[in-house]
C-alpha cells in the first residue's frame, strides 16, 4: 500500500461555491465525462448476484491489479490491509480531512487529470461529488444490508460519525455533568468546555433538536451565545482529542465517540462519553461513506473494495471503535438514543445559512 497525507483545508460552503454558480449551475470542478469502461463494468457486476456475481467480479477486480483511493478516514489503512492480505490488488491510498479530500478531487477533475477510482468521505462533501456527477451507483446485497438512513444517493455509508460530550475523567466527575447540552449556557462552566470550529453539521442537529422541543430560535440563539461565551475553539477533532486526553480540556461539546473510546481503550486515557450508560443529550450521528468513481481506471477494483468494507471491513470498523453500519454489527451506541443531522438543512441556501450563523457564532 502507497500512503500520501494532503495538507491544507478550505471550507466546505466555499468548496461548494466552487462548483454551483447562483442559479446552480456548475462554474469549476466539473466532474469529467464518466469513463465508458468503467460504466460497463459496473452496469454488468450491478446485474449479476450471489456467487456468479463475486466470482466475475474478483477476477475483472484482480486483473485490474490495482485500486487508487481518497480518504478522509484516519482508519483506512487497517480496512485496506485486510483487503490487500485477501486479494492480489495493490491499493495506492491518498489522505487528508474531508474539505482536502474534495478540493483535491474538484481540482484534478477541472483539470482533466482525476486519477482516483474509490472515494471515502463525509456526507456533505459526498453529496457535491454526487450531485456533480463524479459518482456512479453502486447495487449488491452488501448495500442491501446497510441500515436505510445509509443508503444515499450516489453513495453508501459504511460508519457513522457519533458526536458526543466527552470529558477528562481526572478534572470532571459525570455526576457533575448536566442532562443536557443547553445547560453547558449556564455561566459555571465558563472555561470547562471547548467547541470545535468546523461542527457546522453538528450544531445545526442541536439546534433543530431544541427547536423541534418547543425553543423559539431566539431561545436558541441565546443558549448558543451562553456555551460560546464560556468555550475555547479548537480546530480539529483529532487535536481536541488529543488536548482532552492530556487534561488541556476538561469537557469537549462535539467530540468524535471513536476518539474518546480509542483513547481509552487503547491508551488508558483517562476520558469518557458514556460511562454505566450515563452521557449528555444529545448524541447526534451523522453518516460517513464512499462513493465509486464514474471515470474510475479500475472499476472492478473499486467495486469489490466497497463490497469487502460493507461485509469483512464491518468488523474493522468496529474494531477501532467507530460505527458501523451494517445491521448485526455491534455497535458502540446501540443502547443510546440518537438524532440524526438533518439532511434538508445541509444542502443550498439552508448550509449557507448555519454555516454563517456557525462561524459568528465561534469566529471561524
Amino acid at each position: 500500500m502507497k500512503h500520501q497525507v494532503l495538507a491544507g483545508t478550505a471550507g466546505t460552503f466555499a468548496l461548494a461555491l466552487l462548483v454551483t454558480g447562483c442559479g446552480g449551475s456548475p462554474v469549476a470542478g466539473s466532474a469529467p465525462e464518466a469513463n465508458a469502461d468503467a460504466t460497463a463494468v459496473y452496469d454488468r457486476i450491478n446485474s449479476l448476484s450471489g456467487q456468479e456475481r463475486e466470482a466475475e467480479l474478483t477476477e475483472l477486480a484482480e486483473e485490474e491489479g490495482q485500486l487508487t483511493v481518497y480518504t478522509s478516514n484516519t482508519d483506512m489503512e487497517a480496512i485496506i490491509a485486510g483487503f490487500e492480505e485477501e486479494y492480489d490488488i495493490d491499493v495506492e491510498l491518498t489522505r487528508g480531512n474531508s474539505e482536502t479530500v474534495l478540493q483535491k478531487l474538484l481540482t484534478e477533475g477541472s483539470a482533466g487529470k482525476l486519477k482516483v477510482d474509490f472515494v471515502d468521505n463525509n456526507a456533505n462533501e459526498l453529496n457535491i461529488m454526487a450531485d456533480q456527477g463524479f459518482l456512479y451507483d453502486y447495487e449488491s446485497e452488501y448495500r442491501d444490508a446497510v441500515r436505510q438512513d445509509g443508503q444515499m444517493d450516489g453513495w453508501t455509508s459504511h460508519y457513522f460519525n457519533a458526536f458526543v460530550v466527552g470529558w477528562n475523567t481526572d478534572k470532571v466527575e459525570a455526576t457533575d455533568l448536566p442532562k443536557e447540552i443547553k445547560d453547558f449556557a449556564d455561566p459555571k462552566w465558563k472555561g470547562l468546555i471547548s467547541l470545535e470550529l468546523s461542527d457546522i453539521d453538528w450544531y445545526a442537529a442541536v439546534s433543530t433538536y431544541y427547536l423541534d422541543r418547543g425553543m423559539s430560535e431566539q431561545e436558541v440563539d441565546r443558549m448558543w451565545a451562553g456555551i460560546a461565551a464560556n468555550a475555547s475553539v479548537e480546530k480539529g477533532h483529532s487535536t481536541m482529542g488529543d488536548m482532552l486526553s492530556a487534561g488541556k480540556l476538561d469537557i469537549a461539546l462535539s467530540i468524535y465517540q471513536h476518539t474518546v473510546d480509542g483513547a481509552s481503550a487503547d491508551n488508558g486515557a483517562p476520558v469518557a462519553w458514556n460511562p454505566d450508560g450515563q452521557h449528555v443529550e444529545p448524541v447526534v450521528v451523522r453518516p460517513n461513506g464512499a462513493g465509486l468513481m464514474s471515470a474510475a481506471e479500475h472499476p472492478a477494483a473499486a467495486m469489490l473494495f466497497m463490497d469487502y468494507v460493507l461485509s469483512e471491513g464491518q468488523q474493522t470498523i468496529a474494531d477501532v471503535h467507530r460505527i458501523p453500519t451494517v445491521e448485526g454489527v455491534p455497535s458502540p451506541i446501540d443502547e443510546v438514543e440518537t438524532i440524526g443531522v438533518p439532511e434538508e438543512e445541509m444542502t443550498g441556501d439552508r448550509y449557507e445559512y448555519w454555516d454563517d450563523k456557525y462561524r459568528d457564532l465561534v469566529g471561524g
